[in-house]
């Protein structure tokens, strides 16, 4: 097949190149299907045209991306395709979107915090849309992007990766991206550092202290008599935490007396540093009720 190409105006500009770039990824398919080759010419000061002649059909495809404004800070780029029929010079259109910058938000600190349930769901779309936001982003001066994908739009993340993007935590139902513009180490807080655990230590009247024996743990520690333990949860009190592990690992309700003890350890969970407290608590039932998912015994 010949490559050809022709264009009506003739000043090129940066911005009208980066969409080119994104606009030639939603016609890369198209680009397989039929075997040749498309040629990017920036020649117009607002627009672009991509045209490949087909000596099969006698026929040129041309291929228009347009930057248009959309209110003050936002772009989007219009992107349409024609047919024109070698013989008779007739032309017909197949092809027509448009292109906004993706729905995000200004962030206190300069940055853009991208609404997660309003991404496209066309990864293609999402490509596109994504450099080119990108792009104007950086001619507005932002500096963090924060980029939430939820779990059902898992496969978007690729994409936004090999734009420049790195993970910055994962929950069960999303991973967070995040996308540092200014020249020099990024500035955007890290992920969590730390896990919190703490521990009960019930003392009754008469001296006794509660101890349990874990049924899952390793080879050096098991049959060990020791305090009931766990982790706090998503924005739990320290010391609500200690009356709950108790009461689910012994069925002992008690109440918060004062933390007696902490330790600050390091490397120790997937190489995040670990804080443990332990809670003194006044017991405030006897009857011990073992939780057998966990723990294998419990005594005063």
């Amino acid at each position: 097949m010949e490559l050809k190409s022709f264009s009506s105006c003739s000043v090129s500009t940066s911005e009208v190149a980066h969409v080119g770039r994104s606009y030639s990824t939603l016609i890369s398919s198209f680009r397989h299907k039929v075997g040749v080759r498309f040629s990017t010419h920036f020649q117009c000061r607002r627009g672009l045209f991509l045209t490949t002649y087909c000596a099969s059909d006698n026929t040129y495809l041309t291929d228009k991306a347009v930057i248009s404004s959309v209110g003050q800070d936002n772009f989007a780029a219009e992107t349409s395709s024609h047919r024109i029929n070698g013989t008779n010079g007739s032309i017909s259109r197949f092809y027509s979107t448009n292109l906004k910058l993706l729905d995000a938000f200004d962030d206190e600190y300069g940055g853009v915090v991208v609404h997660p349930d309003r991404l496209p769901s066309n990864p293609y779309t999402f490509a596109s849309v994504l450099r080119l936001s990108l792009s104007q982003w950086k001619k507005m001066g932002k500096k963090g992007i924060w980029l939430k994908l939820p779990l059902d739009q898992s496969d978007l993340v690729p994409i936004a990766v090999k734009e420049g993007f790195q993970y910055h935590h994962a929950e069960p139902g999303y991973v967070m991206l995040t996308y540092w513009i200014p020249e020099g180490p990024s500035m955007l807080p890290a992920n969590a550092s730390h896990q919190v655990g703490v521990g009960g230590f019930v003392i009754n009247d008469n001296n006794e202290v509660l101890v349990v024996q874990e049924r899952h743990c390793s080879p050096t520690t098991l049959g060990l008599w020791k305090i009931p333990t766990g982790f706090i949860l998503e924005a739990e009190e320290i010391y609500t935490g200690a009356v709950r592990e108790v009461k689910e690992e012994t069925g002992i309700d008690t109440e918060f007396v004062e933390v007696i003890a902490f330790r600050h350890a390091h490397n120790v969970a997937f190489e995040k540093s670990d804080l443990f407290f332990i809670c003194m608590l006044r017991p405030l039932s006897s009857k011990i009720i073992v939780d057998d998912l966990e723990i294998a015994a419990a005594k005063v």
